[in-house]
């Protein structure tokens, strides 16, 4: 451990897109290395990455800090749109109330205050501020930035820099209190060199602390260069184009407590005073236990059928038997009992798992799809092993008929949640999103973000591209990657003996070697989950902070697939399938053609004329 007590607050991980390049599971074995036994993630705008960065930080053995860098402005309106003008601002959980204000605060700002950045504004930030430690950020953050203003290079406010700059300061505080700190960096940027004095002075009159931070983006100083690569592929400029921007020092990397103490060894307090904001952070997430939903429509639904519960296993139970009568018409007399008693297993399992909630939500808009003449499809996977699923119409096979274990869809001996995947017709499935959203509330529903990863022949496309080789000579070296599912770079050359040769004896390609060899695994953009869907009783940014894809009106939570069940949410799979719309079609052709309805449940699939 490092004698110097210093940490890391100001650091974009890999889900900075196409800007962080810390690897998470790197970062934290490079902490630990460093002495240091705490870190923040602040990446910008989004909190894309929190979970992955707490879980894997605690498995270290090094303190997670979950914050963010805010894109913060000046209007009344929070979606105000005069203005391209934003200011960075970096913002930390201390406890519970400060990581739900976090997630509230990321989420308005993509679904209210989105332009071309997410925003937040003053008001918004007063508002949800309880449990948040808030740090001045970089040259980009306001109260920095009114300091800049004195310089040669923007004389526009002359002297008036410093007092606004200072007022500025001094509203912060008046929102956050002691918890208000003014953020310092020395990476030999002149704009830097020219603030650092007026900061130092600032501080000193209103008594805001400071605190030291190095703008972190890379692991290790020898891939600054990469990471400008990784730049150029987001800003889809070549590397060597003297137009584009570029950084003039290669200093954003991981410092050592030793490298940062020496840096700031006239003010080290500013050292000192990162492990306040450490001490002050004290946020435990309860993570991976997550709880079965329930469906709050009973009472309404059973009201409406002249019924009176008020509980989902009563309400589940009267379902199933009901059902079940009605399946039983095409059951021979004397398997009845045998099929009762199946049931009776199965509702007791499913009630003392605790996933009537879950059934019902299932059965809901499987019902509204089918009233709507929604194609879906008869049922896949282990759910078609569940009576209970076949009697609530979730599935349209009968298990008994063909033997179907129930025990693959749910095990009290092997605890998970259940999965039941329902495909719809392609054409129609965005009508049953569009009916849970309606049901449950806007913000109460969402799809799953996914992630786009910079993998082996991709990373030599994008990198050889803004490397200027030209396109036939990348494409080339692109296919001297073997054509293996999850195959990296490392494999690809014990696997091919001509990449060797080829990075050799070609210079430019060497270069595409090792600046794609760094980058690789890195976050390329963010997508959307084929088929998931979460809900939720309340608005999901209690439990996941959400995201709105640009020019998108849907909603996705900024958690991806992995890290929902630990955050208390459950995946529904509503499946477009190209299939159905054909089968559906189909049958349509033939009621209108021969006047003939056919229904697949009672049609004997044995019939010697199929085949």
């Amino acid at each position: 451990m490092s004698e110097i007590k210093f940490t890391h607050l100001h650091l974009h991980t890999e889900y900075s897109l196409l800007d962080g390049a810390n690897k998470i599971k790197q970062l934290a074995k490079k902490v630990k290395q460093l002495g240091m036994d705490s870190v923040a993630i602040t990446d910008h705008g989004n909190m894309f990455g929190a979970i992955d960065f707490y879980q894997t930080m605690n498995k270290e053995g090094i303190k997670p800090i979950i914050g963010l860098e805010a894109y913060i402005h000046n209007q009344e309106e929070l979606g105000d749109r005069t203005t391209k003008q934003r200011f960075h601002l970096c913002l930390y959980a201390k406890n519970e109330t400060g990581y739900k204000n976090l997630m509230y605060l990321s989420s308005q700002s993509y679904i209210h205050g989105f332009y071309y950045y997410p925003r937040i504004n003053k008001k918004l930030l007063r508002e949800h501020s309880e449990g948040l430690i808030c740090s001045a950020a970089c040259l980009q953050g306001e109260v920095n930035w009114h300091l800049n203003t004195n310089s040669e290079r923007n004389r526009k406010n002359g002297a008036k820099g410093y007092e606004r700059a200072k007022e500025v300061a001094l509203e912060y505080k008046d929102i956050f209190g002691e918890d208000f700190y003014l953020e310092i960096m020395r990476h030999g940027i002149a704009d830097q060199q020219f603030i650092d004095e007026p900061l130092i002075q600032l501080s000193l009159e209103t008594g805001i602390k400071l605190i030291a931070t190095n703008d972190t983006h890379y692991l290790e100083q020898q891939y600054a260069d990469a990471h400008e690569a990784f730049m150029c592929i987001a800003m889809n400029k070549e590397f060597d184009d003297p137009k584009r921007l570029r950084h003039s020092v290669h200093e954003f990397f991981v410092k050592s407590p030793e490298e940062m103490a020496a840096l700031f060894a006239d003010i080290p307090e500013a050292i000192e005073n990162t492990q306040e904001i450490v001490d002050k952070c004290n946020l435990k997430l309860n993570l991976g236990n997550p709880t079965p939903p329930n469906f709050k429509f009973v009472k309404e639904y059973a009201a409406a059928e002249g019924l009176d519960f008020d509980n989902d296993a009563d309400y589940f139970v009267y379902k199933c038997k009901e059902g079940l009568e009605e399946r039983l018409k095409l059951v021979p007399p004397e398997r009845h009992q045998e099929y009762r008693e199946r049931l009776e297993f199965e509702m007791d399992i499913i009630n003392s798992m605790k996933f009537p909630g879950y059934m019902l939500i299932v059965w809901d808009f499987i019902r509204d799809a089918k009233e709507k003449g929604i194609p879906v499809g008869p049922g896949r996977g282990s759910a078609a092993g569940s009576l209970v699923a076949f009697c609530l119409k979730i599935t349209d096979i009968d298990p008994m008929k063909y033997n179907l274990l129930f025990e693959r869809f749910l095990n009290p001996e092997r605890v998970s949640m259940p999965d039941i995947d329902v495909d719809f017709c392609q054409k129609r499935r965005g009508e049953s999103i569009d009916y849970v959203v309606e049901k449950y509330g806007r913000y109460n529903v969402a799809q799953v973000i996914t992630f786009g990863k910079l993998l082996a022949k991709g990373v030599i496309r994008d990198v050889a591209r803004v490397m200027a080789m030209p396109y036939a000579e990348a494409d080339k070296m692109a296919k001297l990657i073997p054509d293996e599912l999850g195959i990296t770079l490392e494999e690809a050359y014990k696997k091919e003996p001509k990449i060797k040769e080829l990075i050799n004896s070609n210079a430019q390609a060497k270069r595409v070697w090792d600046f794609a060899l760094a980058l690789e695994g890195l976050n390329r953009n963010s997508g959307m989950h084929a088929a998931g869907v979460v809900m939720s009783n309340e608005e999901l940014w209690h439990k996941a902070p959400l995201y709105r894809p640009a020019g998108e009106d849907h909603l996705v939570t900024q958690y991806s697939l992995k890290y929902l069940e630990d955050v208390d949410l459950i995946k529904f799979d509503f499946l477009g399938l190209k299939t159905l719309t054909v089968i559906d079609d189909a049958l349509k052709l033939v009621k209108r053609n021969h006047g003939v309805e056919i229904n697949f449940n009672e049609v004997d699939f044995d019939d010697p004329k199929i085949y």
